[in-house]
């Protein structure tokens, strides 16, 4: 009997137990973790063109060439013309693009230089797109002269293009089909006219993906407080000041250069840089300042080379 009633208690302890826990559940499977998409690829630009050492031999054979006017030589200690095509990756096949050529100091060398293996276009400003009555008098008179020089050698000069453009909406071709461009001294001119920040425009949307954007410039001392416009009557510009227009137009700056570099240049010239060689405006200059000038040499300048991005 008292056996029996030990197992009755044992039996309703155990039930009591049993009753008093929850039920345990399988622990619940930990999500998996969330796929995050993968990364577009990052668009590649294509590398820019390095001058091959088959071209820079034809290049030297080109300077030294009888096409070009002794007293474009004569300047050559300054303007580097070898290591500044060279520096802007200038090459065998590309489409080169020259804005206002001017006289055709650099025109003697990179038409030649292209002929059969490129293309060269010299791109001048419509007269009939300036307002300024002198301004169309000298731009007609500039293109006429330019033009009479292509045609009195047809053998360096046969195959280039002359294209003329508005200042007012410069375009210098179908979008997307130059390698390069380049200017040289020219981006204080555009001041006057309100054109340089459309002319950088045009200069991004002529070239491919890739393509270089050179230019050389007459640089402004850093500190120079004056007003823009009065810095560009004196033929200079600030660098910074090209870089950030370049930059707003597109472009990424890659590299710059001291080719065209010129410390002993003040650049505080009673007639700015065309006191300087090869100009010598000695207006109102003291006779005694004049060999000072002539020993300074010409303007310190800037040489900038960007690059359109892949879009």
């Amino acid at each position: 009997m008292r056996k029996t009633l030990l197992m009755s208690a044992l039996m309703l302890t155990l039930a009591a137990c049993q009753s008093s826990e929850a039920p345990q559940q399988a622990a619940a499977p930990a999500p998996a973790p969330a796929t995050e998409p993968a990364p577009a690829p990052a668009p590649v630009t294509p590398p820019m063109a390095v001058s091959s050492p088959e071209f820079l031999a034809k290049l030297d054979g080109v300077i030294a060439g009888a096409q070009r006017d002794p007293a474009n030589v004569a300047r050559d200690g300054f303007r580097h013309p070898r290591e500044t095509l060279a520096f802007f990756g200038l090459n065998s096949g590309q489409r080169v693009i020259e804005i206002t050529p001017g006289g055709g100091w650099y025109t003697e060398i990179l038409a030649p230089a292209l002929k059969d293996e490129g293309s060269y276009v010299a791109a001048i400003i419509n007269p009939e797109s300036v307002s300024n009555e002198r301004a169309k008098e000298y731009y007609t008179k500039s293109n006429q002269g330019f033009r009479d020089k292509l045609a009195g050698n047809p053998d360096a000069y046969g195959s280039a293009e002359v294209l003329e453009f508005d200042m007012s909406a410069p375009n210098f071709g179908e979008d997307r089909s130059a390698d390069l461009v380049v200017t040289f001294r020219n981006v204080h001119n555009w001041v006057g006219n309100d054109s340089v920040q459309g002319m950088f425009q045009g200069f991004y949307n002529v070239l491919k993906p890739g393509g270089v954007l050179g230019v050389v410039e007459h640089r402004a001392a850093a500190d120079d407080t004056r007003e823009l416009k009065d810095v560009a009557r004196s033929g200079y510009f600030p660098e910074a000041l090209v870089i950030e227009m370049a930059e707003k137009a597109g472009f990424k700056l890659a590299e710059k250069s001291e080719i065209n570099a010129n410390p002993a240049d003040t650049k505080d010239h009673p007639n700015g840089v065309w006191t300087l060689p090869p100009s010598l405006n000695m207006k109102d200059v003291p006779e005694a300042d004049h060999a000072k000038y002539q020993a300074m040499g010409e303007s310190d300048r800037m040489t900038l080379k960007f690059v359109k991005p892949a879009q």
